[in-house]
């Protein structure tokens, strides 16, 4: 079966069902996407988990080096980091029973879609949790 006839199926059940999400890969720079989508998530009252390994601080919140180092249970990972690198922050997802992987736009991986799949994780590829969340009023 073609991946994308698997991937993206649930976002409607994603953006009212979960709402603490680990940004992976988020920066500090608040002209960057992944600073914006953290930013208008926790404004909406989800709970944000920064995940960034060079930095100790984003949006006034501890930021995380990994997913594992993340003490409460996380339900979305959402990846902001170039498509030859999603693999390890998946298999990561996968070992601390994140329920979704959401790869942002422009970020797609194939083979860690697949895996997460098989996981029994939901998965999005290329979309924006920020846009998903507007468009539905969540």
């Amino acid at each position: 079966m073609d991946i994308w006839q698997q991937v993206n199926q649930d976002i409607d059940q994603i953006v009212k069902d979960y709402r603490k999400v680990a940004a992976v890969g988020i920066s500090d720079k608040p002209y960057r996407p992944s600073y914006d989508v953290a930013r208008y998530l926790k404004n909406r009252g989800f709970t944000i988990y920064p995940v960034n390994p060079k930095l100790e601080h984003v949006l006034d919140l501890p930021c995380y080096p990994s997913l594992k180092d993340i003490t409460e249970p996380v339900e979305i990972v959402d990846i902001f980091r170039r498509s030859e690198f999603v693999l390890p922050v998946v298999e990561e997802a996968i070992s601390i029973g994140a329920k979704v992987v959401w790869m942002q736009l422009g970020v797609v991986n194939e083979q860690a879609a697949r895996l997460a799949l098989e996981a029994g994780l939901k998965v999005v590829m290329d979309a924006c949790l920020k846009v998903e969340v507007a468009y539905r009023g969540v």
